[in-house]
């Protein structure tokens, strides 16, 4: 490492405020997405099965009401028991949960009913068996899908929206993350991983790739950084969905009044200039 990457990247690992957000993020008590769908709406109905492989455990999707508003809920699950976890795979959908997910989306759209996704999961599953399923083409496909899908769309990451595995389901016209929530294209330890060949380095690699919520709302990643009590939503779940539970009303109704052309058009404009970066010669 030069001298100059030395002085960015001291070699000591010192605590760091963006590992702080890492661990407010990945906080034990922290409501998971079926929570939040849980107090924010009623008349959960689930729907099951990708109808080719099987039932993902990782990703629920479902009819249900915010307000007097009929919606298509997704989220993914991560389980609260170390048996749970292991039984849902601690929160990473397989190929088959995208697949679960876009047969949702697709009958949404079918019956005119927005879609909101919750996203808390450090990424798609990389094993074998999803790899061999087509994992890849699950969430590209997903991509794809998300950006013409005739009726509002809005996703929420609530605590880690990891890779590309979050970014299936967040192809959205309104993309919402929680004040305490993280936004990543690879997590911490894996970055430092490949950068640095030690996944010690979390810190480091947190602070580097800028991923709390303000750092990604001013690149543009997301539309609304939505406000948590103050000592975090783990604190305070029923504060903090309510504040959530007003955002997603909000910003349906606006939703709501645009017309799908105009707004399938904004959504695909959109995600084509995320990212885009000038530089003077």
């Amino acid at each position: 490492m030069s001298e100059q990457e030395t002085a960015v990247y001291p070699q000591t690992q010192t605590a760091s405020p963006a590992w702080d957000r890492i661990e407010r993020a990945r906080h034990p008590q922290r409501p998971y997405p079926m929570e939040l769908i849980e107090r924010i709406f009623t008349d959960f109905c689930e729907i099951h099965g990708d109808r080719a492989f099987g039932d993902d455990e990782a990703v629920a999707c479902g009819m249900a009401r915010l307000g007097g508003d009929e919606v298509m809920v997704i989220g993914n699950r991560k389980g609260g028991t170390t048996k749970e976890r292991v039984r849902r795979n601690f929160g990473m959908p397989h190929p088959e949960g995208y697949r679960k997910a876009l047969r949702a989306m697709k009958l949404a759209e079918k019956f005119s009913r927005p879609v909101i996704s919750f996203i808390d999961l450090p990424g798609a599953y990389p094993g074998v068996g999803a790899e061999e399923r087509g994992q890849a083409e699950a969430i590209a496909r997903n991509v794809r899908e998300m950006t013409r899908l005739r009726v509002p769309t809005i996703a929420v990451i609530s605590g880690e929206g990891g890779s590309g595995g979050a970014l299936a389901l967040a192809v959205s016209d309104r993309v919402l993350i929680l004040e305490n929530a993280v936004y990543f294209v690879i997590s911490p330890e894996g970055c430092a991983s490949i950068m640095w060949n030690d996944a010690s380095k979390k810190a480091l690699a947190a602070e580097a790739m800028r991923i709390s919520a303000l750092e990604v709302a001013a690149l543009g990643c997301v539309d609304e950084i939505v406000a948590e009590p103050p000592e975090g939503i783990q604190a305070d779940h029923e504060a903090g969905t309510g504040l959530l539970g007003f955002a997603l009303k909000k910003h349906l109704a606006e939703l709501a009044a645009i017309p799908i052309d105009a707004l399938v058009a904004a959504r695909q404009k959109k995600y084509r200039n995320i990212a885009k970066f000038y530089v003077q010669g």
